[in-house]
């Protein structure tokens, strides 16, 4: 029979994943939106940017606030994701892809540079990685974009060759009991050929021959692909929190309009917040 836990504090682990960046575009051949940033503290895996797993995090019975980032606007006026936020523990939204007429900015990961020759954005230590970087005009208008960054891999720089930036990969964890990868970067855009892939866990694709971008995945907060000349960029995807503790513990409870699941892996409930009703929300471990 399992024990009873009656003596907090309860040791909790934790993803904490803001939202990707938008990808811009039209006027250009946009970067691609960066991840948002991403944290983590389980055992044996990595947080984003290269990072090691956090240190232990502790929870007495009591009230926390956890708050999902939405991702950023893609297009003409790209923004940044939202922070995703589990008690003390802060992701930052990814940064934005950067176009002929505004650089990319910096976020958990960095937005990749479009439209010009220029540097990708850096990413958060910890967190993410840097933007790729614009590729040079070819002799024709042939700017293409780099591709965000992502939480495990910088975003690429166009090469030699016509086709937009890849976007930087993002980083797996199995805190829910399967391997998942979350947090990749959006691609950048190309003219006239294949816009960059997104990167893997959710990064939406570059806009190929002068078209639109793809959106991040919902939930994975990847970022959104840049779109080309007269097409849009697009959004990133919203982040996600999740958490596990002891499965001895009552089932936390959440306010209103949090939209979460729970379920028992071995020696844990494992929750899974991917969506709330206003900027945040509070669920309570007793």
């Amino acid at each position: 029979m399992a024990g009873t836990l009656t003596q907090p504090p309860y040791i909790a682990n934790y993803v904490v994943i803001a939202g990707g960046g938008g990808g811009a575009g039209p006027g250009s051949q946009g970067g691609g939106g960066g991840a948002g940033g991403y944290r983590s503290n389980v055992s044996g895996e990595s947080s984003g940017g290269g990072g090691s797993a956090e240190s232990v995090f502790s929870l007495v019975a009591g009230t926390y606030t956890v708050t999902v980032g939405a991702g950023g606007a893609g297009g003409s006026g790209p923004t940044n994701g939202a922070n995703s936020v589990f008690s003390t523990i802060t992701s930052t939204g990814g940064g934005k892809g950067g176009d002929v007429s505004a650089p990319p900015n910096v976020g958990g990961s960095g937005g990749g540079f479009g439209g010009a020759t220029g540097s990708g954005a850096a990413g958060t230590t910890g967190q993410g990685f840097a933007g790729g970087d614009g590729g040079p005009n070819l002799g024709t208008p042939s700017h293409r974009g780099g591709g965000g960054g992502g939480a495990g891999a910088v975003g690429a720089s166009p090469g030699a060759g016509l086709p937009g930036g890849d976007g930087g990969a993002g980083v797996a964890s199995s805190i829910t009991g399967s391997s998942v990868t979350r947090a990749g970067g959006g691609g950048g855009a190309a003219f006239a050929s294949t816009g960059g892939s997104g990167g893997s866990g959710g990064g939406g694709a570059g806009g190929s021959s002068n078209g639109a971008g793809s959106a991040g995945v919902v939930n994975t907060g990847g970022g959104g692909g840049g779109g080309g000349a007269s097409n849009l960029g697009a959004a990133g995807g919203s982040g996600v929190v999740i958490f596990r503790l002891p499965v001895q513990l009552p089932i936390a409870t959440f306010s209103g309009g949090v939209t979460q699941t729970n379920a028992v892996d071995g020696a844990y409930r494992v929750y899974t917040v991917t969506a709330t009703s206003t900027t945040s929300e509070t669920v309570t471990i007793s």
